[in-house]
């Protein structure tokens, strides 16, 4: 993953909500599908199994957040599982219908919960984060984002 991507991830990470989280750990699959994609057509097939396996990680993690008191989580966790298996066998046949199977899957799940977000109320989980603001200054072709530093970050001793 390219270190710009990172950082944005990073940045969407400290300010998010319950309900963004999901869609940013969606995001991060879909660009480590996306870099398993790329991989391949380069024939570059360690890059390709090491990105696979990332987005099989993405996966544990969104089926490590679900709560099973919902009917929902249990035909969630089946999807997941079964797109989680789906990906371990593009890896073993070396092939890429595999992947684009899943992000169709995915992709409507992904969707959906960008409508459930809408409705999410709740502050964000990380506190005593570095703020952003965006759209303070404008660059040449982009838009800056600007910091704001806070010497009452972290820990105090």
């Amino acid at each position: 993953m390219e270190r710009s991507l990172k950082q944005e991830f990073t940045r969407r990470l400290s300010q998010c909500n319950k309900g963004q989280l999901i869609i940013v750990t969606y995001d991060i699959l879909f660009s480590y599908l996306g870099e398993a994609k790329s991989a391949y057509e380069q024939k570059n097939y360690e890059g390709y199994k090491t990105a696979i396996r990332k987005a099989q990680a993405c996966l544990d993690t969104l089926n490590q957040s679900l709560n099973y008191q919902y009917e929902l989580s249990r035909n969630l966790h089946q999807l997941y599982v079964y797109a989680k298996n789906t990906l371990a066998k593009a890896i073993y046949q070396n092939r890429l219908d595999g992947l684009d199977e899943v992000e169709k899957i995915l992709k409507s799940l992904y969707t959906s919960f960008c409508e459930a977000v809408k409705t999410d109320t709740s502050g964000p989980l990380m506190s005593n984060t570095q703020q952003v603001y965006a759209g303070i200054t404008y660059g040449r072709m982009e838009l800056n984002e600007s910091f704001i530093d806070d010497n009452h970050r972290g820990f105090f001793v």
